[in-house]
């Protein structure tokens, strides 16, 4: 009998949701024993033990709601006291410090595209929007209508999907190289800062990755998606490419939800196409779903192998939930118009490659969910691990 268990969990509101997965007919009927660290599910044939990680507590008098839905099987929600030890993909924000040494990968290959680099200026970027919004506060011609952004030598700016920094006689990285190519933007990029419609991608020599663009003379800007920044040193270690993009992408919802309270994200490539419609429905999720055997331990299967640290070890992954809506292919056209006109939409552009990256590892969370999960409001159901 291969009985698992599907659990998520919202820290918050310290409740969760358990779907015991259904099981063949020959193991009906089935008992099922919930104790605060384990399941256990005996049949006519069989007993399994399925053991939760140490840091997830049930609180077994709260079962309730228990019910059976045909495809998925047993749901019951429960109380769940929840730990997180996971440690997260450090952000832009946390591996670039000012006066300190560090060293640009590419994350798709490892190549080093920029060494040994020091700024002595890390400073965000305001808004995509912020000069509109100075035409609306000032009552008199904007000064900085002709103006742009760019950095002074030894400085880097940081925007929420990308970071500039100025090349100066370094020109590119020394794994880098410029490839000319013309890009098509949407409306809401017309009114930014970035107002050329021919720009030089830069690309890793190695594996010929697009990491970003260069928009003056002496000025490139780099997608987070793209590359790992970590500290003059330290020892480089490869993450998984899917791994690795999940969780910049959820980091970056996560951030931009709670500085902006904007719940709703467009993701476009740099070609200015909309890839993906997102909306962000919560942050707080931990997701469990573990496979019983003979040995009665845990192996924990959502999602691919590759994201999972250790594929023989057991734990808890954070996750964002998210709805989505591919518009690939002219999908979902209407309702990414009515978006692209709506103020409470955030635009996130990264290369075209990841956007399909992206829609891919969505694709396959939503594949990997119970039936019943994977659809809600005309919205596919995914989450983002991070």
């Amino acid at each position: 009998m291969e009985e698992s268990a599907f659990l998520e969990i919202r820290r918050r509101m310290q409740s969760g949701l358990l779907i015991i997965r259904e099981p063949k007919a020959g193991n009906l009927p089935v008992d099922i024993t919930v104790a605060p660290g384990s399941l256990e599910i005996k049949s006519c044939q069989a007993c399994k033990m399925i053991n939760f990680p140490a840091e997830v507590r049930i609180v077994p008098s709260s079962c309730r709601g228990l019910q059976y839905i045909a495809g998925d099987g047993l749901h019951v929600r429960l109380q769940v006291q929840a730990d997180s030890n996971t440690k997260l993909i450090s952000t832009l924000s946390e591996s670039l410090k000012a006066q300190k040494s560090c060293i640009f990968y590419c994350q798709s290959c490892g190549e080093i595209i920029i060494k040994e680099r020091m700024f002595l200026r890390v400073l965000p970027l305001p808004s995509e929007n912020w000069s509109a919004l100075v035409e609306e506060w000032c009552c008199h011609p904007n000064p900085f209508a002709n103006s742009t952004l760019h950095p002074q030598n030894n400085d880097c700016f940081l925007g929420h999907t990308y970071f500039l920094v100025n090349s100066g006689n370094e020109s590119h990285g020394p794994g880098t190289e410029t490839v000319h190519s013309k890009t098509e933007h949407s409306a809401s990029e017309r009114g930014s800062m970035w107002k050329s419609k021919e720009n030089a991608r830069v690309i890793c020599k190695r594996c010929k990755a697009m990491l970003g663009e260069t928009v003056s003379s002496g000025t490139t800007k780099y997608y987070i998606t793209e590359m790992i920044i970590q500290p003059s040193g330290k020892h480089f270690d490869m993450i998984p490419r899917s791994q690795f993009v999940q969780s910049i992408i959820a980091q970056c919802l996560v951030d931009l939800s709670s500085a902006r309270s904007t719940f709703r994200f467009r993701i476009q490539g740099h070609d200015g196409k909309v890839y993906i419609l997102m909306w962000l429905l919560n942050s707080d999720t931990l997701l469990v779903e573990s496979m019983g055997n003979s040995a009665s331990s845990s192996v924990f299967t959502f999602l691919e192998d590759n994201l999972r640290p250790d594929s023989r070890s057991s734990g808890t992954w954070n996750a964002v939930k998210v709805l989505y809506h591919p518009c690939i292919k002219n999908r979902n056209k209407d309702l990414a118009d009515a978006w692209e006109n709506d103020i409470g939409v955030h635009p996130l552009t990264f290369p075209s490659k990841t956007c399909l990256e992206l829609l891919l590892i969505l694709s396959l969370s939503n594949a990997c969910l119970p039936p019943s999960l994977r659809c809600m409001n005309s919205f596919q159901v995914a989450f983002l691990k991070m």
